[in-house]
């Protein structure tokens, strides 16, 4: 009987014994098991960690290829192949593979660089390289932003990390500027006072971290630039920028200020 078993388990399969491909099948059962132990126990302990959530997920995917990679190098060794002549042949594959994905690889790199510093967020308003919208979703690959006349920009991750970015909600206050011109027969008090005037008809404005500010900016050739500063909360910012916009019109208009404009004084000079 144990002669039969012994011929059985010897007979040749092709290049395997049966004997081998008995003992690769049970190797791999028993590493699928683990396997799937162990991609639980490291799921539960990233989990618990404070990484981003699109990270969480590619580490869970990359372990978990790191795991089944290591079943298959065992798997082969338990057939009887060089595990060595295996592992040289998937690094050329992989130098050929990396090779011809190194854009993508570059993006999933840079990917990983946003999700862990975190330079702007999902309903964030930024700006990179003068594209300017609401962030949709930050991905491995591409980071999608929403214009605001709603078209979807994919932006890959590589020209992300490497531009300037600009992030407008990043924090809860922000200040409008605006700079208007008044003519310089109206007197630099008044106009000062009709820009503070224009700034509380408003209550979106508020006094911290700073109060309202109205100063002199320069001396233009036919009138007098100022400034207007005022603080408000971030995601009051257009509707108190233009309602801040109106209110210096009606102001003006009050305190009988002149909004100058471009224009050119001609003299006629009569020839006798």
């Amino acid at each position: 009987m144990s002669e039969k078993i012994k011929d059985i388990l010897e007979f040749s399969v092709g290049s395997f014994t049966v004997g081998k491909i008995i003992s690769a099948v049970i190797t791999f059962i028993i590493c699928y098991f683990v396997v799937k132990i162990l991609t639980k126990c490291f799921a539960r302990i990233i989990d618990k960690t404070s990484i981003d959530v699109t990270l969480k997920k590619y580490i869970k995917t990359t372990i978990k290829a790191v795991l089944y990679f290591i079943t298959a190098m065992i798997v082969v060794d338990a057939l009887g192949v060089s595990a060595t002549s295996l592992v040289a042949a998937f690094s050329v594959v992989g130098l050929a593979a990396s090779l011809a994905v190194q854009d993508s690889l570059s993006n999933i790199a840079s990917g990983i660089v946003l999700i862990v510093n975190k330079p702007f967020k999902s309903g964030d308003y930024i700006e990179i390289d003068d594209v300017g919208g609401t962030v949709s979703s930050v991905g491995l690959v591409h980071s999608k932003i929403v214009t605001i006349d709603n078209k979807m920009i994919f932006i890959p991750n590589s020209k992300v990390v490497s531009a300037k970015i600009v992030n407008f909600t990043a924090q809860e206050k922000r200040r409008v500027d605006i700079e208007v011109c008044a003519s310089y027969d109206s007197p630099i008090r008044d106009v000062k006072q009709a820009l503070l005037n224009a700034v509380d008809r408003s209550e979106l404005f508020i006094d911290k971290p700073q109060k309202p500010f109205a100063a002199v900016l320069s001396y233009d050739d036919s009138s007098i630039r100022y400034v207007v500063r005022a603080w408000t909360k971030t995601k009051d910012y257009w509707d108190a920028y233009f309602a801040l916009t109106e209110n210096i019109k009606t102001e003006f208009d009050l305190a009988n200020v002149e909004m100058t404009y471009n224009h050119l004084n001609i003299h006629m000079v009569e020839n006798k």
